[in-house]
Order: C-alpha cells, then sequence, then structure tokens
C-alpha cells in the first residue's frame, strides 16, 4: 500500500506534468512560510496555504480549527450531502483544478453561490467544488473565475496531501548517496 503512495510522489518529483485545464501555481519561496498542497493521488500542486480564504456556511454540520497545514491551525467546516456522504472542507481563494461546468445552484452548501465539481488536472479525482455567485452564467471561463472577488474553491481535506509531510515519505536510494 506504501508503494502506490511513493510512486506518484516520485514522478512529480523527477518530471513535473503541465496543467491545460488549470493555473499552474506559482513558484513557492522556502522562505515564505507557504505550504504546498497536493493532490493525494497523483501529487499535483493543486493549493498553496497564502490562498486559504474561509467561507462560512451556515448549512455546515460543524466547524473547527485544525491543524491541517503544517503547524498552523485552519477553519474547516462538515458537510454531508444528499447521498449521506460527508467531506470536511477547507475553502481556497483559488486552486489548480478542472471546474466541470455547468454550475448548478441547487443543493448549494453556500447560499447564494451554485458550484460545480473540481478535479485534479492530471488524474482527475474529485477534489472538491468550486463556487460562484447564483447570478452569474453557468458557464464561465478560468480567467473570470479567478479574477473575481466572489468566487472561491472548497476542497476535500482528505483528498490533499502536504507537501512537506509528503516529502518525509520519499527516501533517496542507496546508489544516489555519497
Amino acid at each position: 500500500m506504501m508503494w502506490k503512495v511513493l510512486v506518484p510522489l516520485v514522478l512529480v518529483w523527477v518530471s513535473p506534468v503541465s496543467c491545460n485545464n488549470a493555473t499552474r501555481l506559482e513558484e513557492v519561496d522556502d522562505d515564505s512560510g507557504d505550504e504546498l498542497l497536493l493532490c493525494r493521488s497523483c501529487g499535483l500542486e493543486v493549493a498553496t496555504s497564502r490562498d486559504l480564504q474561509f467561507v462560512a456556511s451556515p448549512l455546515a454540520l460543524r466547524q473547527s480549527n485544525d491543524t491541517v497545514i503544517g503547524e498552523r491551525r485552519v477553519p474547516a467546516q462538515l458537510f454531508q450531502n444528499l447521498q449521506g456522504l460527508r467531506f470536511q472542507l477547507l475553502t481556497f481563494k483559488r486552486a489548480a483544478v478542472h471546474k466541470h461546468w455547468p454550475a448548478d445552484e441547487q443543493f448549494s452548501w453556500f447560499p447564494g453561490h451554485s458550484w460545480t465539481v473540481a478535479t485534479c488536472p492530471r488524474c482527475h479525482s474529485h477534489l472538491g467544488w468550486s463556487f460562484q455567485p447564483n447570478i452569474w452564467p453557468q458557464y464561465v471561463t478560468d480567467k473570470e473565475f479567478e479574477e473575481s472577488e466572489e468566487t472561491f474553491v472548497a476542497l476535500i481535506i482528505d483528498r490533499l496531501l502536504q507537501e512537506n509531510f509528503a516529502a518525509t515519505l520519499l527516501m533517496v536510494p542507496k546508489s544516489y548517496r555519497s
């Protein structure tokens, strides 16, 4: 089981893949204190801690401050869908995800916002949802979404992996050691 986690992470480290359907995250300076969050399935960089933007919802089953990103405690919310599945979410101003339009305003966890499924641009794993105001058209460009102050992305905590934690999982092969 551990091998399945290590292989994608090594592939990301050796040969990064570009994302056509999402904005690639900028390089983060090591001194900045920003933490990169990766897709747990393939290791693609999907979000950074500097883009965290808490958006409270009255429909959350629970809100808590969890240590999810490094040593920082960040606000997370628990939601349940119509099928009874529960998701603990973090909200971000932006994330490098593929948005599956059209947006739907029914059953939204954030009143006044329509949602669309957000997936990893590389492996297509479901990572969360993107939210935009209900008054917007069902289809918008990534640029319109990214530039608006009214949009956000809610990512499922269990589908993310901290870059710093992932780095501790990697072992340097003996042939590379001096």
